[in-house]
C-alpha cells in the first residue's frame, strides 16, 4: 500500500513537471475576466469562472491551457494573497455578514465574521471596517473566501469618512497623542544663550500653529549676511524614552491632510509650549551662519538658546509687500530684514544654479472646507518670494547641520536621494543615447557630474524627456550614514528644522546637543529606524493624496454632471489610457483609450515610450498640454474620467 501510494506521488509530480505553467500576479477586470501578468511581461487570459477562486492582486502559480493559438491559465496555487488587511464595506442581507473590500479592481462580496471583542449589533449595512482575509480558496483546507472584520471606522453617515477611511487603510493614526498632564522643562545641562531681546520673526500660514522656525538677519560689514535660524526645542520637554517620544518615534511626523492634522507630538506641545509663538519665551536650539555676497556658505556655529518671536508674518502679506501691493507694512526693524532676507536668497538661489540644484516652483492647491469636511474651493498658490526665503533659510540651515553630523558624529538621519540606483542607471544611459545625448555611466551616478547634466537637461525645456527620465529615478530615503541628495545637488543634506513634525529632526536635536555638551554620542540610528522614517514619510504622502482624491471627486461631481472643459497637462500613460493633471485646480484624471477614438483598435498605446498613436499619427505625449472634458466623477473609486475635447482628439 505505502509502494502504490509513492508510485501515485511519482505520477502526480511527473505530470506536474510535463504541464507547462506559469507564475504571476493575478489583474482582474470589471467584466468578470482577469488576466496573469508574469514578471517578464507576457499576459495570460484568466476565464470568468477561474477568476472566482482568486482575488485582484493575488500572486499565483497557474496551469497553461492552449487552445489553437489561444492560451489561458487556471490558477492553482497561491504563492501570497493581494488582500491581507483590509478597508471594506459592509453588506448585510437576510442577517447574513459580508464585507465589499474598498478597492478600484477587487468587486468580490465576501463572507465575514465579527472580532469577539465588537458587537454585531453597533455595525450596519454600509458601514466602513477593517477586515482581514483569513481564508482563500486556494489555500489547502479552505473551500471559499472568508474574511474577519476587526474593527469599525466609521459609521456610513459620519462626515469625517473620507479621513478616517484614508487614516485606517494606510494604518495610520486617527487621533493627536495624549497631551499628559504636566511638561516641565527638563535639565539638559545645556547653557541657553539669551536671545528674547533679539527681534526674531516666524513666517508661516496665516492659520499655521506649530511654528517651529523663527529668523534674524543681518548685513555683515565685509559683505555678504549673517543669518540666525531657531527653532523649536521639543527635546527640552521630552526624554528620550519617554511615553511621548516612543510614541513620536512610531508616528515620525505629523499627517498633514486637507482640513485636518494629526500631530506627531501631543498638540500641548506642537502648537502651544514648543511653537514660537509671538512675545511668547521659548527655549530653542540655533544656528548662526555667514553667507557671503556670493551665496556661497561661510562659517556657522549650533548653539542651546531662548528666544523669543517679536512678530509672527504670513507668506502672502509678505510677499505682498516686497512685491509693493497691498497695504501692510512690517515694523521698522523686521522691514529691515526681509528686505537683507531677501537678498539673501537670491544670492543663495544664484549660488545654487551654479553650484547646485534648484527645484521648479510648481503651486500647491488649498482645499477650503466649510465645518462637515464639503469643499468650498480649491485655490492655487504659487510659490512666491516670501516661501522662497524661508525655504532658502531652512536648505542652507539644513546642509549645516548634515556637515555638523558628519564632522563631529560620523552619522545621524540624513536624507539621501540618487538620481538614479545602480541597476536603473545603465537603463537610463541608454535611453537618453536613443534620444542622442550621450553621457558617461558617471553623470548618472556622480554628483558633481550628475549635477551638470540635469542643468543642461533643463535648459532643453522638454516635458516629454524630464517625464520617461523620471520613470529611471529613484527615491529618497533616510540614513543613518552621510550621502549625497541628487535632487538639491548637495553632498550631504539632514533636517533639523522641523523637530514638532519629523522624529528624524528631534533625534538630530538630540545628536546635536551631545557634540554641544562634550558628551560621547550614542550609537547610529539602526536600520530599523530608517526605514521605519522612509515607510511612514511614504504613508503619509499616500494618505494625503486620497484625500484630496475624495475631495476632488465631491468638488467636481457638478463639473462632471456639466461635462465642464480644464486645461490639462499628460502625467503619465499606460496600456488603458492616459492620466492628465487639471491645471485649474490640481486634480488628476483618466481618460481611457475609448474615449480618445471611437474605433479602440485606432489607438496605438505605448506606455514605455510614453506615446499614443491615433490612427497611425502621434497625437498625445508625457507632457503634453491638453483640454479635456470632464465626464464622470465615481465617488466609489474617488476617481475622475475625462476625454479630451473635438480639438484635441
Amino acid at each position: 500500500m505505502l509502494q502504490n501510494n509513492s508510485l501515485l506521488a511519482q505520477l502526480k509530480q511527473q505530470i506536474r513537471q510535463t504541464t507547462p505553467r506559469a507564475e504571476g500576479v493575478i489583474k482582474a477586470t470589471d467584466k468578470g475576466f482577469g488576466f496573469l501578468e508574469t514578471d517578464d511581461g507576457e499576459s495570460y487570459f484568466v476565464p470568468p469562472p477561474a477568476m472566482k477562486q482568486v482575488l485582484h492582486g493575488d500572486r499565483v502559480e497557474a496551469v497553461i491551457h492552449e487552445n489553437g493559438d489561444k492560451k489561458s491559465v487556471v490558477p492553482e496555487k497561491l504563492i501570497e494573497a493581494g488582500l491581507d488587511r483590509f478597508v471594506a464595506r459592509v453588506q448585510k442581507r437576510e442577517g447574513r455578514l459580508a464585507v465589499v473590500p474598498d478597492h478600484p479592481s477587487i468587486k468580490n462580496v465576501l463572507k465575514s465574521r465579527i472580532k469577539n471583542s465588537l458587537d454585531e449589533a453597533t455595525i450596519a449595512d454600509g458601514d466602513w471596517v477593517v477586515a482581514r482575509l483569513v481564508r482563500h480558496p486556494l489555500k489547502t483546507d479552505d473551500r471559499a473566501f472568508f474574511a474577519q472584520i476587526d474593527e469599525l471606522v466609521a459609521k456610513s453617515d459620519d462626515p469625517a469618512v473620507p479621513w478616517r477611511v484614508t487614516l485606517a487603510r494606510h494604518a495610520l493614526e486617527q487621533e493627536c497623542p495624549d497631551a499628559g498632564t504636566d511638561w516641565p522643562l527638563i535639565d539638559e545641562g545645556l547653557t541657553r544663550e539669551d536671545l528674547t531681546a533679539t527681534p526674531f520673526f516666524t513666517i508661516d500660514g496665516e492659520k499655521t500653529r506649530d511654528m517651529d522656525d523663527a529668523l534674524h538677519i543681518s548685513q555683515r560689514a565685509e559683505g555678504g549676511w549673517r543669518l540666525s535660524v531657531a527653532i523649536a526645542d521639543p527635546t527640552a520637554y521630552v526624554e528620550e524614552g519617554h511615553a511621548a517620544d516612543l510614541e513620536a518615534r512610531t508616528r515620525a511626523f505629523t499627517v498633514y491632510l486637507p482640513g485636518q492634522n494629526v500631530t506627531m507630538l501631543p498638540e500641548q506641545l506642537a502648537d502651544d509650549l514648543c511653537s514660537l509663538w509671538e512675545g511668547q519665551e521659548r527655549p530653542a536650539l540655533a544656528c548662526t551662519l555667514d553667507i557671503n555676497a556670493d551665496g556661497s556658505l561661510g562659517d556657522y556655529r549650533f548653539f542651546a538658546a531662548n528666544v523669543k518671536s517679536h512678530a509672527k508674518l504670513a507668506y502672502d502679506s509678505v510677499s505682498d509687500w516686497i512685491e509693493g501691493q497691498g497695504e501692510w507694512a512690517p515694523a521698522d526693524d523686521v522691514a529691515e530684514q526681509l528686505t537683507a532676507l531677501r537678498e539673501l536668497t537670491e544670492a543663495r538661489t544664484a549660488w545654487r544654479n551654479e553650484h547646485a540644484l534648484v527645484f521648479k516652483d510648481r503651486p500647491d492647491y488649498v482645499f477650503d472646507l466649510d465645518p462637515a469636511g464639503n469643499v468650498l474651493a480649491v485655490r492655487t498658490e504659487e510659490r512666491r518670494i516670501a516661501n522662497r526665503m524661508i525655504e532658502e533659510s531652512m536648505i542652507v540651515a539644513n546642509a549645516c547641520c548634515a556637515d555638523f553630523l558628519a564632522q563631529h558624529i560620523g552619522h545621524g538621519i540624513f536624507n539621501v536621494h540618487r538620481a538614479f540606483e545602480p541597476e536603473k542607471a545603465e537603463a537610463a544611459q541608454e535611453f537618453l543615447a536613443g534620444q542622442e545625448i550621450v553621457v558617461e555611466r558617471e553623470a548618472l551616478t556622480e554628483l558633481a557630474r550628475y549635477t551638470e547634466l540635469k542643468r543642461a537637461l533643463e535648459s532643453r525645456d522638454d516635458a516629454w524627456l524630464d517625464a520617461r527620465l523620471r520613470r529611471f529615478q529613484g527615491f529618497t530615503s533616510m540614513s543613518a550614514q552621510p550621502g549625497p541628495h541628487f535632487g538639491l545637488g548637495l553632498t550631504a543634506y539632514a533636517t533639523w528644522t522641523s523637530p514638532i513634525r519629523k522624529y528624524g529632526d528631534m533625534v538630530n536635536h538630540r545628536l546635536i546637543k551631545r557634540v554641544l555638551k562634550g558628551e560621547q554620542a550614542p550609537a547610529e540610528a539602526t536600520q530599523q529606524l530608517t526605514e521605519q522614517l522612509t515607510e511612514r514619510r511614504r504613508l503619509n504622502r499616500m494618505a494625503e493624496r486620497d484625500v484630496k482624491d475624495w475631495l476632488y471627486v465631491r468638488y467636481l461631481t457638478p463639473a462632471a454632471q456639466n461635462q465642464d472643459t480644464f486645461e490639462a497637462e499628460i502625467m503619465a500613460i499606460n496600456r488603458g489610457g492616459m492620466r492628465v493633471r487639471l491645471l485649474e485646480n490640481g486634480a488628476t484624471a483618466f481618460v481611457p483609450a475609448p474615449l480618445m477614438h471611437s474605433d479602440r483598435s485606432k489607438v496605438v498605446i505605448d506606455d514605455k515610450e510614453g506615446r499614443i498613436q491615433i490612427e497611425g499619427e502621434e497625437r498625445y505625449k508625457l507632457g503634453d498640454p491638453l483640454r479635456v472634458v470632464l465626464t464622470e466623477a465615481r465617488e466609489e473609486t474617488r476617481s475622475l474620467v475625462a476625454k479630451p475635447t473635438a480639438a484635441d482628439s
